[in-house]
């Protein structure tokens, strides 16, 4: 429809110039009128972004109602996104409903009806501490509209919708990320007003990993942080060779560690945030596909963790992901490899279970910790982080 719309328009364009050629007057005069409008168009836009999303979901409450999500609607979402995707995705999914489910004031879900029929859906979960997150927020994971019923508006009334309830439940900000390739996505972004976020989506490939090609040869544990629950370490040089995970006796994270996880966390952010480590172990343990949350024990203490996920599917994934979402190492043991043995085997984990890449989010601000993931071979990946503050 764009492409013909486009057609139209060049030709009234061609049929306009032979006018102008007819009448010679008016000819030196359009151009400036031109130039004149088009400022004017370019200067309204960053406007839009803001009040777009909430007058479309107003115009388009006869041609797609929204909803919030319900279990009954799970083969009719899995039918889209296998559309859409190339391939099904049920199994993520169903973890998305259940958590849901389960937990119904971190997650945010909708569906677009239209003509009576599910025509698209959004799903959202509320960030408390991730990524070293100090003020609550809400991530969009998934936003999607069927192929046939695309262009008409869907998406923005699910985003409006989505808006509307952050806004209730008191959260500042909506975060999500997408490929740098993905042009529709990116100018949807845009259109809802989001911007690019400092943060830095860092990832690796586990096949060119150090701490897996050459986990005889180290950088040596770094220093704590104080004020970030992820920023525990800056890298320095070293002068031992040891196997990482030799460091510590690591093991799977479990409901018993709570207590100790909560310790680690209150020293290293100075703030008691036992909600959000109940809810992210929670998730850690339930949620996922696969259990890979580690715990590091030193003198039988446990001296930190690592707490990941493996989904397929959030952000447009079509592959398997693990997150790191949190990680803390005790301030009484830093300096002795703690998180160098997490991560080791977490890799060595990960790749057992076919796993390829992991992945995880850093603000850019934060460059120990950036410098910390950098030597222990993560790089910038190809994926853009963005926010949208809501006032």
């Amino acid at each position: 429809m764009k492409k013909a719309s486009a057609a139209r328009g060049k030709g009234a364009a061609t049929r306009s110039k032979s006018a102008a050629a007819r009448k010679k007057p008016a000819r030196a005069a359009a151009p400036k009128a031109r130039a004149a409008a088009a400022p004017a168009k370019r200067a309204a836009a960053p406007k839009a972004p803001a009040a777009i999303p909430a007058q479309k979901a107003r115009l388009l409450t006869l041609a797609a109602k929204t909803r919030p999500l319900a279990p009954g609607d799970l083969d009719a979402v899995v039918a889209i996104d296998a559309v859409l995707m190339g391939r099904t995705r049920r199994a993520y999914f169903e973890r998305r409903l259940a958590a849901a489910l389960r937990q119904p004031k971190l997650h945010l879900q909708f569906a677009a009806e239209s003509e009576g029929r599910l025509a698209g859906y959004a799903l959202a979960r509320v960030l408390e501490g991730e990524f070293g997150r100090t003020q609550p927020g809400l991530r969009l994971e998934v936003i999607s509209v069927a192929r046939g019923v695309q262009g008409r508006g869907i998406g923005w009334a699910l985003h409006a919708t989505l808006e509307e309830a952050a806004r209730k439940r008191g959260l500042a900000e909506l975060r999500t990320a997408t490929p740098w390739r993905d042009t529709a996505m990116l100018r949807f972004l845009a259109a809802t007003g989001y911007a690019l976020d400092s943060s830095l989506v860092l990832d690796s490939a586990l096949r060119d990993n150090p701490l897996l090609t050459r986990p005889e040869s180290i950088a040596s544990p770094s220093r704590d942080k104080s004020g970030d629950a992820n920023d525990w370490s800056a890298p320095q040089a070293n002068d031992y060779e040891q196997l990482a995970r030799d460091a510590a006796d690591v093991r799977l994270l479990t409901s018993k560690d709570i207590e100790d996880v909560v310790r680690i966390d209150r020293h290293v952010t100075g703030r008691d945030r036992r909600a959000f480590v109940q809810h992210a172990l929670d998730e850690a343990l339930r949620e996922t596909g696969v259990r890979i949350s580690l715990a590091a024990r030193m003198d039988g203490i446990m001296a930190g963790y690592v707490m990941a996920r493996a989904d397929l599917g959030d952000f447009g994934r079509t592959e398997p992901v693990a997150v790191i979402d949190t990680l803390g190492v005790a301030p009484e043991y830093a300096h002795r490899g703690v998180g160098h043995a997490l991560l080791q085997q977490l890799f060595l984990n990960l790749n057992a279970l076919r796993i390829e890449r992991v992945e995880t989010v850093v603000a850019v601000q934060a460059l120990p910790l950036l410098g910390f993931f950098v030597d222990a071979g993560f790089a910038p990946a190809q994926r853009l982080a963005f926010v949208k503050r809501l006032s």
